[in-house]
Order: structure tokens, then sequence, then C-alpha cells
């Protein structure tokens, strides 16, 4: 279950409430009685490693169209059928 910090407006009293999400919020200060607002602070999140930014998802992916354009379509075609060759095999070792 989520906490929600609450802050009075009228006494400045901050306290935490762990509800649920189908809870109603709290209207009334436990120390004055007065009007309540709930607190929006930054959450505790750090997303680290590869993927989490626009620029990192793209590393794999294939060229634009204007862009093998551009470079020529001798050269685009060349290292294009350079990836689809087979490895080539290991040698027998002979004992």
């Amino acid at each position: 279950m989520p906490t929600y910090t609450y802050a009075c407006k009228q006494c400045g009293h901050r306290f935490d409430a762990v509800q649920s999400f189908s809870d109603p919020t709290l209207t009334d200060c436990p120390e004055c009685a007065g009007a309540l607002r709930k607190v929006y602070d930054s959450i505790g999140v750090t997303f680290n490693g590869s993927g989490f930014y626009r620029t990192d998802s793209r590393s794999g992916a294939k060229p634009s169209s204007t862009a093998s354009e551009s470079s020529g379509g001798a050269a685009a075609a060349s290292s294009t059928s350079s990836k689809s060759e087979p490895a080539p095999a290991p040698a027998p070792s002979g004992s």
C-alpha cells in the first residue's frame, strides 16, 4: 500500500498515512482539524544501465533510407552483403 504525505494548510503539521488506492483522501488535520493537502515529493527511483535513454535503445537500429542513399548505393550494398556472409568454419584439428 502506498504511503501519502499530508500537510495542514493552517498549522503546517506534516504526517504520513498508509492508505489503499481506493481509500478516500484525508481532509481534516489530526492536530487542529484544519484543511489538509497532499504533498507530492520526488520519488526515489533511479534507472541504471543501458536502454533507459532514447539514444541507448537506438544502437542496433538500421540507418534510415536517406542516410543509405546519401552514402552511395554501392557502398551501402557492399557493407550489407558482408554482414550476411556466413562465418568461416573452424579448421579441423588433425591428431
